[in-house]
């Protein structure tokens, strides 16, 4: 049974195939069980971090900060307009058709500092959060983000 909403997706992207890693956004996303997110680079490799959410919040703090880094920068799939942090691990949330479950925080990457040296530690506890899916759907932008009650 699906439980109170927490927010909204603001915006999704992928990392297309035989790219860096940069971010696609895109109007959509589809979410396989036991794969991933269907033509993303990283799908079927780690499935516990199949997935990656952020908040709007370390964007803030890094504007806030006169750090310009452009939204994706922090390699999200899905940008959320609330903080996920305020999840625990096993949390599920239902976002359009797909269910996705709460792994872990991400840790903070070295390439952060392209954007500044100080960048890393100030968003350390906002930088983003991964998650395993566990019902295949479609993350539509503008999708409610439901929290499960299990």
């Amino acid at each position: 049974m699906v439980g109170n909403k927490l927010g909204d997706v603001l915006s999704t992207y992928i990392a297309p195939v035989g790219t860096s890693g940069v971010r696609e956004q895109k109007e959509s996303i589809e979410l396989k069980v036991n794969y991933g997110i269907v033509d993303d680079k990283f799908a079927n490799k780690e499935l516990n971090k199949s997935v990656m959410i952020v908040g709007t919040k370390p964007y803030t703090m890094a504007k806030d900060s006169n750090i310009d880094m452009p939204i994706s920068a922090l390699g999200e799939n899905v940008l959320l307009s609330f903080d996920p942090h305020i999840l625990t691990i096993g949390d599920r949330l239902k976002l359009g058709s797909a269910i996705i479950e709460v792994i872990e925080a991400c840790t903070l990457c070295k390439h952060l500092t392209k954007y500044s040296n100080k960048l890393p530690k100030l968003i350390v506890n906002h930088r983003g959060i991964y998650c395993k899916v566990v019902k295949s759907g479609f993350i539509s932008v503008g999708d409610d983000v439901l929290k499960e009650n299990l």
